[in-house]
């Protein structure tokens, strides 16, 4: 009897382990397969990490998204904006070049839409899981510094112009609205039937130690 008590109350303490982790909200769905054929990237790459390459990074990130904010901004679809920055590199290019050499460098600079592979990452209340995703990049000098980064569409960097910052409702609102699943990009509880499946699991062990 002893034995069954201490099985019970052993199971019972597992149990109230495992639901504090299944109550833990999902950072995106298991429906993300085609997420990064839908988003393209962009990104600035700084010469170092030294604060003063840092510094000039974010200098040219701002003119350029000034310069492209009018034309992507109402873009419909990740065509459209393919097409758009391929227009403009040109544009962009001259952006970026009179930055750096205002500011009083002359590195090299290196523009590119390019396919790469990317670990993981949030950008305000949004996670994007690791895959290839399309990005348009900008390289300054070596390239060996921290990057920074958005999602060019859908447009959320032109919501952080807007606001100064990341503006997490709207970033939310903007890419649930572009997406054509919602359920790509979604902070859900877990799934129903991985818990019924553990509780059926449960009550097989409860039925076990009473036989």
């Amino acid at each position: 009897m002893k034995n069954k008590l201490f099985a019970i109350i052993t199971i019972f303490i597992f149990i109230f382990f495992i639901s504090l982790n299944l109550g833990q909200p999902q950072k995106f769905s298991k429906k993300n397969n085609n997420l990064s054929e839908k988003l393209i990237r962009f990104h600035v790459l700084a010469n170092s990490d030294l604060e003063e390459d840092q510094k000039l990074k974010m200098e040219v990130k701002n003119s350029v998204l000034e310069y492209i904010y009018p034309k992507l901004s109402n873009s419909n679809n990740i065509n459209e904006s393919r097409r758009i920055l391929m227009e403009n590199t040109k544009g962009i290019e001259n952006i970026a070049k009179d930055v750096i050499s205002q500011k009083g460098y002359n590195y090299d600079l290196k523009l590119e839409l390019t396919h790469d592979n990317f670990p993981i990452k949030t950008y305000g209340n949004i996670t994007l899981p690791q895959g290839n995703y399309e990005a348009f990049r900008i390289i300054i000098g070596e390239g060996k510094g921290k990057n920074w980064w958005c999602v060019m569409f859908p447009p959320l960097c032109f919501v952080d112009v807007t606001k100064g910052e990341v503006a997490y409702e709207e970033t939310e609102k903007v890419m649930k609205t572009y997406l054509e699943e919602k359920e790509d990009i979604i902070e859900e509880d877990i799934i129903d039937n991985d818990k019924i499946e553990f509780k059926f699991k449960i009550v097989e062990v409860i039925k076990d130690i009473f036989k």
